[in-house]
């Protein structure tokens, strides 16, 4: 992974205003259903505010999209063979609430799984105020620089680089960085079948 800092996507607030228009869900509902206000969304909307990684996940799975669809669009387009291929240069990170970022690893559609890379700055966390994260599917992680702790309802587990991770997402955790250097991990979250 290159130190230079990458440029990040801008557009997320005007792919998940797109989405919620697909979903046929009003502004006041999706509020209503993962507990924030009408104005919290708008503002999340128009890019005045940044989802953090825990409301980007409850916004798409209350969609019921993966979050694959909250990245950018135009590179989904798969030949025919089903094969398809992202440059580097064309993966650009959503930077999230805290300083978080997440890019797409999955170059094309990938129906039922999730496959990206997060970045946690020092002191960067999923949730706010210790709150613990839950969704959909099965989560598979693995930290190739720096060190994450995964903190679940009555222990804390330290992952550095190579160490792999999996859990169910339905239980109750909280992904931070308490070091001191950038955290980096791959995640491949595996969605139920519908």
């Amino acid at each position: 992974m290159s130190d230079a800092a990458p440029t990040t996507d801008p557009h997320v607030g005007v792919r998940l205003r797109a989405l919620r228009g697909s979903a046929g869900v009003s502004a006041a509902e999706l509020g209503r259903r993962i507990g924030i206000s009408t104005s919290a969304v708008s503002q999340i909307e128009r890019g005045v505010m940044q989802p953090s990684v825990a409301r980007l996940i409850a916004i798409t799975d209350a969609l019921g999209v993966p979050l694959a669809a909250a990245f950018r669009a135009d590179d989904d387009v798969t030949p025919a063979e089903g094969i398809a291929v992202t440059r580097s240069d064309d993966a650009a990170p959503l930077s999230l609430g805290g300083g978080v970022t997440f890019r797409r690893l999955a170059p094309g559609p990938t129906p039922g799984v999730d496959y990206f890379e997060s970045v946690y700055p020092p002191g960067s966390t999923a949730t706010a105020k210790n709150r613990m994260l839950r969704h959909e599917g099965y989560e598979v992680g693995e930290v190739t620089r720096g060190m994450l702790s995964i903190e679940f309802s009555d222990e804390t587990v330290d992952i550095s680089p190579g160490d792999t991770i999996s859990y169910p997402c339905h239980v109750p955790h909280r992904i931070h960085n308490r070091g001191s250097e950038v955290a980096v991990a791959r995640w491949l979250i595996v969605h139920p079948a519908s």
